[in-house]
C-alpha cells in the first residue's frame, strides 16, 4: 500500500468501475478534499470513461479497462466500486487476491452465493469489505437508533421504511445505469433490490444483526413497456419475533423518497429526510426535532472509508459486511417469495 493509508498523505484510490450513476455524486464530493485522490480508474466501457473524464476534468492516464493492472501498477489504499451489483463478487475477490480493501454500492451481492463467496474472499485475505448507502449517513437513521437504545418509545412493534423515486428512466439515469438496472441478473432483481436492500440494512441494524424469522413479499411491475424483465414495485415483510417490518421499495412514487416510521410500545419516531425526526411518547404532544449534519468519519462514505483504511474506525453497523450478508439472504428470501407465491422461514423464534 502507498504511505497514505499512515500518514497525513492522501490517500489513494482507485475507482472500479463507473455504471452505477453514484459515480458521479462521489468525484463531486471529491472536489476540494486534501485526504483522497483518485490514481486509477478503471472502466470496460469507453464511451462511459471518456464521458466521466469530460465532466470532471479527469487525466487520461488514470483510465485503465483491467482492475488486476490497476491494483498491481498503481497500488492504492482501496477500491471504490461503481459496477453493477453482480460485478461485487469479481471486483471483491481481486481486491482480496492483492490485499485491497473494498467499499461497494448498496446491495453487497444478487444472490446468497455471491455473498458467500464474497465473505470467504474477505475471511482469507483480511481486507475489509464495505457496503455504502445513502442512508447511512442520515442524521435522522443514527438518531433513531440511539432513541431505539435508549427505550424511549419502549419495544419495538413496527417499523415501516419507504424507499424509491419515480423509476430509473423517469428521472433520467445514464444509458449505462438504466440498461444493468433493468437486468435481473446483474442487478439481482428491479426495485426489490435496488431499493428493497435499504430497508433491510435498517431493520438488520436496529435489531443487532439479528436476522428475521420469515420473509414474505410481493412485487408487480406496473410500467412493462419501460421494465419489461423486472418489477417496479415491491412490498416484503419481515417477521420478528416480536416485531414486524414492512418495506416498500418503488420505482412508482410520485417524488424520491428515503423514510421510516417506528413504532414501540410507548411511542412512535418517525424520520420523514435525513434531518428531520417527529416525536410522540406515552400521553404527550407530538415533537418535531430538526438534526445537525453528522461530524467526522460519519458525515459521508469518503470519510468513513478514510477513516476506516487509516484504523481510526472500525468497520460496524450499516456498512459492515456481517449486517450485508443477512441483507442478502433478506432479499434473496424476498425474490423466493415472489416467485413461489409462499413465505420462506429464515430462522428459528
Amino acid at each position: 500500500m502507498v504511505a497514505g493509508a499512515q500518514s497525513g498523505k492522501p490517500l489513494g484510490i482507485v475507482v472500479a468501475g463507473l455504471v452505477h450513476g453514484h459515480a458521479a455524486g462521489m468525484f463531486k464530493r471529491l472536489q476540494g478534499r486534501d485526504d483522497v485522490k483518485v490514481i486509477g480508474i478503471v472502466e470496460a466501457k469507453q464511451d462511459v470513461a471518456q464521458r466521466y473524464a469530460r465532466q470532471f476534468g479527469l487525466e487520461a492516464s488514470l483510465l485503465e479497462t483491467d482492475l488486476q493492472r490497476a491494483l498491481q501498477t498503481r497500488k492504492p489504499d482501496a477500491v471504490m466500486a461503481f459496477s453493477d451489483t453482480f460485478d461485487h463478487k469479481r471486483i471483491i475477490e481481486i481486491c482480496a487476491a492483492n490485499r485491497v480493501p473494498v467499499m461497494v454500492e448498496k446491495p453487497l451481492a444478487v444472490s446468497n452465493e455471491h455473498a458467500q463467496a464474497i465473505e470467504e474472499a474477505a475471511r482469507k485475505s483480511g481486507i475489509h469489505v464495505l457496503v455504502n448507502y445513502e442512508t447511512t449517513w442520515y442524521p435522522s437513521m443514527h438518531q433513531v437508533r440511539a432513541m431505539v437504545q435508549d427505550q424511549q418509545i419502549g419495544q419495538i412493534t413496527k417499523i415501516v421504511v419507504r424507499d424509491g423515486h419515480q423509476g430509473p428512466k423517469e428521472i433520467g439515469v445514464p444509458p449505462e445505469f438504466l440498461d444493468w438496472l433493468s437486468d435481473p441478473v446483474r442487478n439481482g432483481a428491479g426495485a426489490l433490490f435496488d431499493f428493497g436492500c435499504y430497508g433491510a440494512n435498517l431493520a438488520t441494524w436496529l435489531f443487532d444483526g439479528a436476522p428475521p424469522l420469515a420473509v414474505s413479499a410481493m412485487a408487480q411491475t406496473f410500467k412493462p413497456h419501460i421494465y419489461a424483465k423486472v418489477d417496479d414495485e415491491a412490498t416484503v415483510v419481515l417477521s420478528y419475533p416480536k416485531a414486524q417490518v414492512i418495506i416498500q421499495a418503488s420505482w412508482n412514487w410520485p417524488y424520491g423518497r428515503k423514510d421510516l416510521d417506528i413504532y414501540g410500545t410507548r411511542g412512535y419516531i418517525l424520520a420523514p429526510d435525513r434531518q428531520t425526526l417527529q416525536l410522540r411518547v406515552a400521553d404527550k404532544p407530538e415533537s418535531r426535532i430538526t438534526l445537525e449534519p453528522l461530524r467526522d468519519e460519519r458525515r459521508d462514505e469518503i470519510s468513513y472509508l478514510v477513516a476506516v483504511i487509516r484504523g481510526q474506525k472500525q468497520v460496524d453497523g450499516l456498512s459492515s459486511l456481517a449486517n450485508n450478508l443477512v441483507v442478502t439472504k433478506i432479499l434473496a428470501a424476498a425474490r423466493e417469495s415472489v416467485k413461489t407465491g409462499r413465505s420462506v422461514r429464515l430462522s428459528k423464534a
